[in-house]
């Protein structure tokens, strides 16, 4: 439970801060306006984008990565980048997964070396072989994944709207509750259902990468 802990903390150098996923562009747009919708756009990501996608991804990769089978954890690479649906989605998984994987070589885990891979690791991958490599359960991991995603989300609006810190902390706890029941849910997802698309967050993504000003790199 310590080492999920530490990977789960905000400050574990890979840089997670830098990115909003769109939120930026959608709050610049006008698109979250009223209150709640910031806990609105928040929870249907985890309802479909993290339900459907990143959370069984996770659950793949920790077998593969249980059995070493190498070829399986390329193939399941190749399958997460190809349904990021944006240069700044998938740049983000890429930088995320390059700067977890450079952690993970300086803390002695092998399996993070570069050469393994036949394209850039997402962070859902590296996520994933830490949680191996520390005995971290399958189900700790993936609820710590969520909120770790959960956290930065938070933290990123606080930053673009005039959200005190009370306000973000009731959004927290008010999400808290839904991410055993999403990451079990998450659990039962098969192949056929897995990369389920948000068009929505795919066109603030797109959009944002040609916003005039903006403090996130996506």
């Amino acid at each position: 439970m310590l080492h999920l802990m530490h990977l789960v903390s905000p400050a574990l150098p890979v840089g997670a801060y830098a990115y909003s996923q769109g939120l930026e562009y959608a709050i610049d747009a006008g698109w979250l306006s009223e209150p709640g919708d910031l806990e609105d756009w928040m929870l249907s990501l985890m309802q479909r984008s993290l339900v459907h996608l990143d959370i069984p991804m996770l659950h793949r990769f920790y077998r593969a990565w249980e059995a070493c089978d190498i070829a399986e954890i390329n193939r399941l690479n190749d399958y997460l980048r190809a349904c990021r649906e944006t240069r700044e989605l998938l740049l983000e998984d890429e930088q995320l997964g390059v700067a977890l994987g450079r952690l993970l070589q300086s803390l002695g885990v092998d399996q993070a070396k570069p050469s393994l891979y036949r394209a850039t690791p997402s962070f859902t991958c590296q996520f994933a072989l830490a949680g191996v490599h520390w005995s971290i359960g399958a189900n700790d991991l993936a609820e710590g994944f969520v909120w770790s995603w959960l956290e930065n989300q938070v933290a990123a609006a606080t930053k673009i709207v005039p959200l005190g810190q009370t306000q973000a902390q009731k959004i927290l706890v008010a999400l808290l509750p839904h991410i055993p029941a999403l990451c079990e849910k998450a659990r039962g997802i098969d192949d056929d259902s897995i990369g389920l698309s948000l068009p929505g967050v795919a066109l603030a993504s797109s959009l944002h990468e040609r916003q005039y000003s903006r403090l996130f790199r996506s």
